[in-house]
């Protein structure tokens, strides 16, 4: 099993920015490849970044390409979202993910999930 905490949302003004941290627990993420969701209410939960397991790969939703960038440390056992550069519709609970399959950007592939931090980007 692996356990999952977020770390790092909160309230920003648009433009600004925000670094979301992820730290694991019960087994060594260094095999599992990491990612990030957002739900906003009554929408589904949808796919932002994801990186392999060693880190030399990435993937991005086009909605957030060229401002959001996702970053690993395994010796710590930790994923970063660095989001930048921030927008109103950027407003979600973002949810940590682990042990997902490469290439695909459904939630339902995802085996190991965080309880989520709140995001909220004003006007």
């Amino acid at each position: 099993q692996v356990q999952l905490v977020e770390s790092g949302g909160g309230l920003v003004q648009a433009e600004g920015s925000l670094r979301l941290s992820c730290t694991a627990s019960g087994r060594t993420i260094g095999n599992y490849h990491m990612g990030w969701f957002r739900q906003a209410p009554g929408k589904e939960r949808e796919f932002v970044a994801a990186i392999s397991a060693r880190g030399y790969m990435t993937s991005y939703a086009d909605s957030v390409k060229g401002r959001f960038t996702i970053s690993r440390d395994n010796a710590r056992s930790t994923v970063y979202l660095q989001m930048n550069s921030l927008k109103p519709e950027d407003t979600a609970v973002y949810y940590c993910a682990a042990d997902l399959r490469w290439g695909s950007r459904s939630y339902s592939t995802v085996n190991y999930w965080g309880q989520g931090t709140q995001v909220t980007v004003s006007p």
